[in-house]
């Protein structure tokens, strides 16, 4: 009796383990620019089918130093590649004035890595998300939709003058 509860109350923290960690293993994005790197957990997160999504979690926004004029490379998990993605950026110029971009959205299993450079001189960079895309079907007829099913949001820091 004594070997079978003990067994049982192993079992029950293995699937406890098993049931918290489901939630810590959602998919991470790396960004990566100017000799730093840094790992992003979802902002937001929908299953497969998007019928069930995470509450937004502002608190997984990071942060990263780039410098003005510096690439950005991002390299997504195999889930996120496995489905439609792609990246939204918003930026502002030297001249101060705001403006966003967007990559082409690429296909599944097209590319692990995209490097967001920007065209203009003197452009630094604010913000960039990866959006991964879920289909959803809304009709009888089965007609899919495609709708944002999560959401990595890195925030672009101005470097430290004192630094350069």
């Amino acid at each position: 009796m004594r070997r079978g509860l003990t067994a049982l109350l192993a079992l029950t923290g293995i699937l406890l383990t098993g049931c918290g960690a489901t939630q810590d293993e959602r998919p991470q994005v790396t960004f990566y620019s100017h000799g730093e790197s840094v790992r992003v957990s979802p902002v937001r997160y929908c299953e497969p089918l998007a019928q069930e999504c995470s509450e937004p979690r502002p608190g997984a926004v990071r942060h990263l130093t780039v410098p003005a004029d510096s690439p950005m490379q991002i390299s997504v998990s195999e889930d996120v590649q496995a489905t439609p993605w792609q990246v939204v950026f918003r930026y502002r110029t030297a001249s101060g004035e705001q403006r966003q971009g967007r990559s082409k959205v690429f296909s599944p299993e097209e590319r692990f890595a995209y490097t967001l450079d920007l065209s203009e001189p003197g452009a630094r960079l604010e913000q960039v998300e990866v959006q991964r895309y879920t289909a959803v079907f809304v009709n009888e007829l089965e007609s899919r939709q495609f709708v944002i099913g999560g959401t990595w949001v890195l925030k672009g820091d101005r470097p430290d003058p004192a630094e350069s």
